[in-house]
């Protein structure tokens, strides 16, 4: 995900930007470009991640582990509770979520900051899912295990405090695309109804040739050289990165849930995300967004260190507490 980030002619960064995205390019193995292998890359991405200086207030954590994909071994799941009773006094939103880092990298620490704030902002119940990691499972693997992760809050969520009728998936960039993915899988398999998708500059399609991936192909924390990499570990010689269980952008989007996408300007998923967007109100599903032209790709991670970031979270809250007992979100 790092590489150079010299600037390419004007400055397109928000102000404050540049020096936090700095910051966690210095923080990530550079993959793609010095850094080849997947366990190397998480070994000094565990090193060198900084503490972070606030963690958000929640009403309660806990670590379980839940059942996997038939065959496959337990899932390590983090659950986070809000204070009080939650919206509507009929329980709370519950949101399944799945972290990024290319399929590769990423973990229930890696992403327990935005989890937390996720819970505080939005008055939900949060499953952060410790999914199976490429190159050691490959596509589908991962997926499958973000399924079965579904599955279970569905089947758990009036004793996880949910509203049964709230229940969401989410993900920050690969576990965007996870979380997309779990709702196609959910509408072909007749699996669990769900009210929503919140996908945070997700990827939607590994193969896409966009605009945003030519412009902010370096400089801008996550490069093309890392998303190739990343690509590699996932797919391997075999997979199909084609199947619309890999590239959610190239399936029929009829009748999937109600979604919110937050895209950042210079991130080079940026383009992938506001096609699905499109696409999603093409097929008549309703679709919000927040578009934040001067950020990075994975600027939520700042959290309150940048004004957009806490807009995005903010936002992203809101639509999640409108998902309970029959209050709309209108697209």
């Amino acid at each position: 995900m790092s590489g150079s980030t010299a600037s390419h002619g004007p400055e397109r960064l928000a102000p404050g930007a540049r020096e936090l995205m700095d910051l966690l390019t210095a923080a990530f193995p550079d993959v793609g470009a010095t850094v080849h292998d997947a366990a190397e890359a998480r070994r000094i991405l565990a090193l060198s991640m900084p503490e972070p200086p606030r963690l958000p207030e929640v009403g309660e954590v806990c670590d379980r582990l839940i059942p996997g994909p038939e065959g496959a071994p337990e899932v390590p799941v983090r659950v986070y509770r809000p204070y009080g009773e939650g919206p509507a006094r009929a329980g709370a939103p519950t949101v399944v979520f799945f972290h990024g880092g290319g399929w590769v990298l990423g973990s229930l620490d890696s992403h327990d900051t935005t989890a937390r704030a996720m819970c505080s902002a939005s008055g939900s119940v949060v499953v952060s899912v410790d999914y199976r990691l490429a190159p050691e499972a490959r596509f589908p693997e991962p997926a499958e295990d973000a399924y079965a992760a579904v599955c279970w809050a569905a089947e758990n969520i009036t004793s996880l405090g949910g509203d049964p009728q709230a229940l969401l998936v989410a993900g920050d960039s690969a576990g965007g695309n996870l979380a997309a993915v779990c709702t196609i899988m959910a509408r072909e398999r007749g699996g669990p109804r769900i009210a929503h998708q919140s996908l945070i500059y997700p990827s939607t399609d590994p193969l896409a040739e966009t605009e945003s991936r030519r412009l902010n192909a370096e400089g801008y924390f996550l490069t093309e050289a890392a998303m190739r990499w990343f690509g590699a570990q996932y797919f391997g010689p075999d997979s199909d990165p084609t199947h619309h269980y890999a590239a959610p952008l190239r399936a029929d989007l009829a009748g999937l849930p109600p979604a919110h996408v937050i895209t950042a300007g210079c991130d080079p998923l940026c383009d992938e995300g506001r096609a699905y967007a499109a696409k999603l109100r093409e097929a008549g599903v309703a679709v919000t967004e927040a578009h934040f032209p001067g950020m990075f790709h994975g600027f939520l991670a700042v959290g309150e260190l940048l004004p957009d970031a806490s807009e995005a979270m903010a936002g992203l809250g809101k639509v999640i507490a409108m998902t309970v007992s029959d209050r709309k979100i209108d697209g």
